[in-house]
């Protein structure tokens, strides 16, 4: 089953990716929607979850970001590629974003999910229950066990970052920031790979255009 879905993505053509993941996101906007009106008392008991003078945001939200990059980082250099690789799915979604477009979808991302896992599911269910149906959700990892367990766990931090501080920009913040700058490293390393083997395409058209004809 995993596999056949794993397929049915890579088939995908970038335009078709793109609005699978809108519409994905907005339908946990409208999932989150949904549940919040009947488990929470009112409008007031959901906005009182936001605080955006909240000095935890910089104090918590940032730090953390800044502690999974770096644990990612050490897992892509020292773990073998199988291990971490998502089967090119990040790569294919994010390579021919611009840094715009990258930042304004990163953030949808995380306010979405943020809103839905935290804000609905953990407020009222539990760290848990909500770092699990997180994990659950990005079912591509469920094959692959170190990813598995790096999405359980950041999950897992951005959900003790919010029992903390009881305070939503704080994990989306730091959800923001761990997307937002491996998607610009994807987007990064295509643009110079690409630049590179047009370099590459322009010696060998010169030297061939230099060689004297049989």
């Amino acid at each position: 089953m995993l596999k056949k879905q794993s397929e049915i993505i890579r088939r995908l053509s970038d335009r078709e990716m793109l609005k699978q993941l809108y519409f994905s996101q907005m339908l946990m906007l409208f999932t989150a929607l949904l549940m919040g009106i009947f488990l929470f008392d009112d409008a007031d008991d959901f906005l009182s979850l936001w605080n955006p003078s909240d000095l935890s945001i910089l104090k918590y939200g940032a730090p953390l970001a800044a502690l999974v990059i770096i644990a990612d980082l050490m897992v892509m250099k020292w773990a073998p590629k199988h291990m971490y690789d998502d089967e090119g799915i990040n790569e294919k979604l994010f390579r021919e974003r611009s840094y715009p477009h990258i930042v304004i979808l990163t953030l949808f991302i995380a306010f979405a999910e943020e809103i839905l896992f935290r804000g609905v599911i953990q407020t009222h269910f539990g760290l848990w229950a909500a770092s699990i149906i997180f994990a659950i959700l990005h079912f591509r990892y469920l094959k692959k066990w170190l990813l598995f367990v790096m999405v359980v766990s950041i999950s897992f931090l951005l959900g003790l970052s919010f029992e903390w501080t009881g305070n939503l920009f704080v994990p989306v913040t730091a959800h923001f920031l761990i997307d937002v700058v491996f998607a610009c490293q994807i987007r990064f390393q295509h643009v110079r790979r690409s630049s590179h083997d047009g370099d590459v395409k322009d010696r060998e058209e010169e030297e061939g255009a230099g060689e004297d004809p049989c």
